[in-house]
């Protein structure tokens, strides 16, 4: 038996929070904010937070720095059942930090990398050793450029080793989109969201993706099933170059939005290592669990339990019958 069912490979980070008139105004302007906080952050936590939350044996490769910060995550992941064994401190180097300024459907975020790319492949090797999970998630791809460099290496040895692969690359904030074609073959799952896929899908294919639909599909028949985050409206499948299922979000009151899509492919992740055995049925838990996480503050204060996912996912009883 496997020391855990996941082990998710990327980022963590505290997330500052601001809400209210966060659109900034230069020239010494103050302005007042409804609210402000400090939560657990980064995509890679936020996954790992979700899986743990929906009983998944979960773990998290990672560095943070030996500060404040980095005590601040590892207390949040270790409160929510993530084994952050394999989560590396540096002496050198603080903590990556991002400040999310969030409108109820939108936000902005600044980030400093901090000790974000200072995740190695042989960290990651090393985890997998100790760990021996069945599936390896990869988050935040190009907020790490020397894990990145090596990934194919890596990817390839994890296959070997008859490990599962997902990859949700979040935004390139370089704008390149580029290393993608050697990857995207190696991996079983690939999660980006409709912007993100539009894309990948350019740059894979050298021309304008033309809706998610054709994008999903030309990026599946590298290989990989490509699942799309579509916000409110559910998530898209895709496989062989062909459409493989939809499913709608769940209508819920917004809160904010941060780390809805990482939520997502926790849901996504929960349900393949789970009974789910249909496309449809994945998604529907994929759906449901990035809904759910919108109702607070931040990526991982009402990620879905097992028990919520269950109940919003159970066929409504049928009306008694009346004679």
């Amino acid at each position: 038996m496997s020391g855990v069912d996941v082990l998710v490979v990327g980022d963590a980070n505290p997330d500052l929070l601001l809400t209210g008139d966060t659109v900034p105004r230069f020239g010494q302007v103050e302005q007042l904010l409804d609210g402000a906080d400090l939560l657990l952050g980064g995509s890679a936590a936020i996954v790992a937070s979700g899986l743990a939350r929906l009983g998944v044996r979960t773990a998290l490769a990672a560095v943070v720095g030996a500060d404040q910060f980095g005590r601040f995550v590892l207390d949040r992941l270790e409160e929510r059942g993530v084994d952050t064994s394999a989560v590396m401190v540096s002496g050198d180097t603080p903590t990556g930090l991002s400040v999310i300024l969030s409108e109820p459907h939108d936000r902005a975020i600044l980030t400093l990398p901090g000790t974000i790319p200072e995740l190695t492949v042989d960290a990651v090797r090393a985890a997998v050793e100790q760990l021996a999970p069945n599936h390896v998630h990869v988050a935040s791809y190009f907020l790490q450029p020397t894990l990145a460099d090596r990934m194919p290496e890596l990817f390839v040895w994890l296959r070997a080793r008859g490990v599962t692969i997902s990859l949700d690359t979040n935004w390139d904030p370089a704008g390149h989109w580029t290393g993608l074609e050697e990857l995207l073959p190696l991996v079983s799952v690939f999660l980006p969201n409709a912007e993100e896929a539009l894309a990948v899908a350019a740059a894979v294919t050298r021309e304008p993706a033309d809706g998610i639909e054709k994008a999903g599909a030309a990026l599946s028949a590298l290989g990989c099933r490509v699942v799309v985050k579509a916000g409110a409206e559910g998530g898209v499948a895709f496989e062989r170059g062909v459409f493989a299922g939809r499913a709608s979000g769940l209508v819920v009151d917004v809160v904010d939005t941060t780390g809805a899509g990482d939520s997502f492919d926790a849901g996504y992740l929960a349900a393949l290592m789970g009974d789910a055995t249909t496309e449809r049925e994945r998604l529907r838990w994929a759906a449901a669990a990035g809904s759910l996480s919108v109702r607070g503050r931040g990526g991982t204060a009402t990620q879905a339990t097992e028990s919520e996912l269950a109940a919003v996912l159970s066929p409504a009883p049928a009306p008694a019958r009346t004679r």
